[in-house]
Formats: C-alpha cells, structure tokens, sequence
C-alpha cells in the first residue's frame, strides 16, 4: 500500500467509519477490515493519528486500529504479519515526538507504544529507553508529560512480563535507570510542593500529575525491579522518603475542600504511595522488615490517633489498615513454634512488633476499632448514609455484599477484617478489653439515645466476630437468657436496630457454644421475627446461619 496514494483513502474509510448511520459505517468498517492485513496500512495509520489537523475521532480510530493491529499482526509467526522493515519504520515514527495535544489520544497512543515495547523492547527496539528519558528531561511542558506518560506504560508493561529471561532483562533496566528515576520524582514532587504553598494552582497541577506518573514508574520499578533488596540503599532509602512525602501530601489536603480537582489527584497521589509500601510489603516481606516499625507508627498515628483529622480520607484509612493487617498476620513475621527453628529476619520482625503493640496501643487499637470515643470516626458504628439506606432501600441494606476481597477496599468489612486478625493475635489483651464494653452496655438500651443503640449494635458486632476467640470467656448460654432474649422482644420500631444485631449475633454463637435445650426458647422468638414489620430486621433473620441450616426449626 503506497501511503502517498492511499492516505486519503484510508481517511476517508475512517472518517465514514466514525459516522452514525450504519449505512455508511459498515461497508467502511468492511474496507478497513479487509486492508488490515495490506503492507503500507499501519503507516498510513500512523501519518494520520499524528496529523493534529484532522477530525479528533478519526484520529482516535486510527490509533485504536493500530492498537489492535498489535495484537494480531506484529509477531514474526502471526499470520499476514507485518514485514521488518515496516516494523522498524513504524517505531521510529512512534517516536519521533511526543506533542499529542489530545490527553485521550495520547494516553492510547503511550499503550500502544508499550505493546510494541513488549514484543520488541530491548533487543529490537534498544534506543525507546534512552529516548523516553531525554524526552522527559525536556523544557516544553506537553512533551515532557506526554514522554512521562510513556514512560509509565512502557515500564508497567515491561514490568508484567513474568518468563525468567524477561525478568532478567527489566532488572537489568531497573539497575540503570533506578537513580534517575527518583531524582525525576524528587524534582517534580518538590517543584509541586513549592508551588502549591505559592497558590499557583494550574502549575501545581501539572506537576502534581508528572508526580504521580513518575512515582507510578518508581512503583513498578521498586517492586519488580530488583531481587536482593536488603543492601539496596537506593530502594531503601527511597521507600524510607515515602513516609516524609505522605505527610507532606495529607498536610496539602487542608487547603482543598472535598470535591475540588486539586483534592481529587492529591488523594489519588496518596493512595498510591500506600500502594507503593503495600506492594513491596507483599511481593518482599523479608526486606521490608526495616520499615515496619515506621508502618506501623505511621498508619496507627494516622488511623487511630487525632493526628489524622482533617486530613485522612476513607480510602487512605482502608489502605492504612491493609497495612497494619498484613504487617499483623504475615507468616513471615512470626517464629516457628520451635523458637530454636525460627530464622533470623522472623525473630526480628515478631520483635519490632512485640515492642510496638503495647497492652496500651493494642487497647487503644481495640476501643477504637469497635465503638471509638465521641467526635473520631467510629469504624464499627453504622453511618448516617447506612441508616438511610436502613430505611429507604431496606433490600439492598439487607443484602449488602462484603465478602470476597471487599475488605480490601471497603472500609466496614476491612474494619471487621482487621479486628478479627488483632483479636486472634493479641486476645489476652484485648479479650478484657471487649468484655469490658459489654458489661457497660448490659440491660435495655433507652430508645431515645440514638448514639447508645449505634454502641450497643457495634460492641454485639465485635462479639459476634470473635465468637471463636471468645468461647473460654463468655457465658453464651447465660448472656442470652439474661440480655439477649429480653432484646430480641423489644418491640419498639427504634430497636430494630439491636433486634437486627441480636439475631446476627446469635447466628454466629449458635455453631460456637449454644446448649441444645435452649433452642426451643430461640425458635419462639425467631419465629415472631420473621414477622417482624421491618424487613432488614426479617431478611437478617432468614440469611443467618441458623436458617441456612446449621440448625433449622423443627415444626
């Protein structure tokens, strides 16, 4: 295909494929389909997405079609695959300059790059690195971020490759381009913080973004760069920086209300330095050993301390508490159960950890994971949007799904998930902590206390939890004749709320520690419930585990 002579055709065949009537959309869509496997074709592909001049859809769906051209005809065995020669053009002209005005455009066009990078990146295509790299040190602000963007795919791309020799071949690079990497972040970290402490809030912006990609680069560079990272003083120091930087950007967040396009990517900023440490935390357990102790004070300080009002939002709290979590269960910080087996680094880690979770910060930690003081988040507690939705979309409530991994991203069931693993590592400590809260909140709650009914059903919700834990410790049998029983019978519509809970609560006991002769005496009340006139408090019912046939009613 002479790209000269066939240029305006292909454009042509694209501008009618962007069309809305079908009419002319699929014998244009045809065409294009049938001159996908013509030599020439990706060219002319080319010289059109990269003409400014054109239509932006047209442009769009040159790229997409050469995106997916990728895919099918750029291996040496495909089918109809694309000569040498024209491969080599292609990627010279890829790079040639990085000045998409469009973001859209240029973010497709940076994947496609990395798809090309996959397949092609070193061996037949060694100069992307070092131009990517050049390109990034550029004046002009559009090309720089267009190179940045680049950058980032190229590397999370190269980073996904998982065959050994290919994994070889990205720590090879991470080694060479690690330094630069994070004096790029560093420059574009600190000209943002400069800049907005000055009020020029379009310019930080822009270098809020670039320094969000290039700790995007660091991320994968960090993480799937390098595999003895225990001498690594680069890495280490720049994981150490990570902690510096956080405080830095939550203390940014009180200058920007909730809402605002400045807020939005400083949190999106925030979150991915968490994921920065959660990451190495979980491909690299071993060297992340050094930074536990300043893990934990950070996220403890931060989550349950008032050191984070005013600046902590929900999902830096549940990325927090991901990291408390993993840090808490990881087998790798734990001794074997013969001390004399255990290596080294886990001696180490269940020291830093023995030493950081005091019986004070380990009681803190447990108060306020269940019912937390007046005025700090109150994790365990339902909110205000929970008791709406209570009332007005009782089935959905009912029904909410918090299973699977959505702990990992919802804060109520990272909650429950969180306290569940303290409880099971640390219960002689918290065990009289949590009988404690129920000894203050036994008899009848007074309807009229709103904020004594939410402790109650958060203090159950903690019990129902630790069922397991707690099977040496409570006198189930007796709780439930002397509280339990009379709480189910309150009748008044402002308790369903400890109806609901009672009924979850027992649901989980019943398998743990309930005596056989007093389930009769359950299955009268339970059964009245199923009448109950409010339907979350009847659907709790029917979805717990005696009605799913742990125990069922015998009639």
């Amino acid at each position: 295909m002479d790209i000269q002579s066939a240029s305006s055709v292909v454009l042509q065949a694209l501008t009618q494929a962007t069309s809305q009537d079908t009419a002319v959309l699929k014998p244009a869509e045809e065409q294009l389909r049938q001159w996908e496997t013509q030599p020439g074709f990706y060219s002319v592909l080319l010289s059109i997405f990269n003409n400014h001049l054109l239509d932006v859809n047209v442009r769009w769906l040159a790229v997409l079609y050469f995106k997916n051209g990728i895919d099918r005809y750029w291996r040496r065995v495909a089918p109809h695959a694309l000569s040498e020669e024209e491969k080599s053009s292609l990627r010279a002209g890829l790079i040639t300059n990085f000045n998409e005005p469009v973001n859209q455009i240029a973010t497709q066009i940076a994947v496609l790059i990395a798809k090309v990078a996959r397949l092609d990146c070193p061996r037949q295509w060694p100069e992307l690195i070092p131009i990517l790299l050049e390109s990034v040190k550029v004046q002009d602000s559009l090309q720089q971020h267009r190179a940045l963007l680049t950058f980032y795919h190229v590397t999370k791309t190269l980073a996904s490759k998982r065959l050994a020799t290919d994994r070889r071949l990205f720590q090879d690079l991470a080694s060479s381009i690690y330094s630069f990497a994070c004096s790029l972040w560093n420059h574009h970290t600190d000209t943002f913080l400069q800049q907005i402490y000055t009020g020029d809030q379009q310019a930080s912006l822009s270098s809020l973004e670039r320094t969000l990609l290039s700790l995007k680069v660091l991320r994968k560079l960090t993480v799937h760069g390098f595999v003895e990272l225990q001498n690594n003083m680069e890495v280490m120091g720049f994981l150490s920086a990570v902690f510096e930087r956080l405080k830095q950007f939550l203390e940014c967040c009180r200058q920007f209300g909730p809402g605002s396009l400045c807020r939005e990517k400083l949190e999106k900023t925030i979150i991915l330095f968490t994921k920065v440490l959660l990451d190495f935390l979980e491909y690299h357990p071993c060297p992340f050993i050094p930074l536990i102790q300043c893990s934990l004070e950070f996220a403890v300080s931060y989550v349950f301390t008032e050191a984070g009002e005013g600046v902590v939002f929900e999902r830096f709290i549940v990325q927090c508490m991901n990291l408390i979590k993993m840090i808490v269960k990881n087998d790798a910080y734990k001794p074997a159960k013969n001390i004399e087996d255990s290596k080294p680094e886990s001696l180490e880690a269940h020291k830093i950890k023995t030493a950081f979770f005091t019986h004070q910060t380990l009681t803190e930690i447990g108060r306020r994971l269940t019912l937390i003081y007046p005025n700090i988040d109150k994790y365990f507690l339902l909110t205000e949007e929970e008791l709406t939705m209570w009332e007005e979309d009782p089935e959905s409530f009912a029904v909410e799904e918090t299973g699977g991994d959505s702990w990992k991203y919802s804060l109520r069931p990272c909650t429950e998930v969180l306290f569940l693993d303290i409880f099971h590592n640390y219960s002689q400590t918290l065990t009289p902590v949590l009988l404690e809260m129920v000894q203050n909140l036994q008899g009848p709650s007074n309807v009229e206390d709103p904020v004594q009914m939410l402790m109650k059903d958060a203090v159950y919700n903690a019990v129902g939890l630790a069922a397991y834990e707690l099977f040496d410790n409570v006198d189930f049998d007796q709780w439930f004749k002397n509280q339990l029983l009379g709480e189910l019978q309150v009748s008044h519509n402002r308790y369903k709320l400890i109806r609901r809970r009672v009924i979850w609560l027992i649901g989980q006991w019943i398998s743990v520690k309930f005596k056989p002769e007093l389930r009769p005496l359950l299955y009268e009340v339970i059964l009245s419930l199923m009448q109950d006139p409010d339907l979350v408090v009847s659907e709790t019912y029917r979805m717990s585990r005696f009605f799913k046939g742990v125990v069922q009613p015998k009639h």
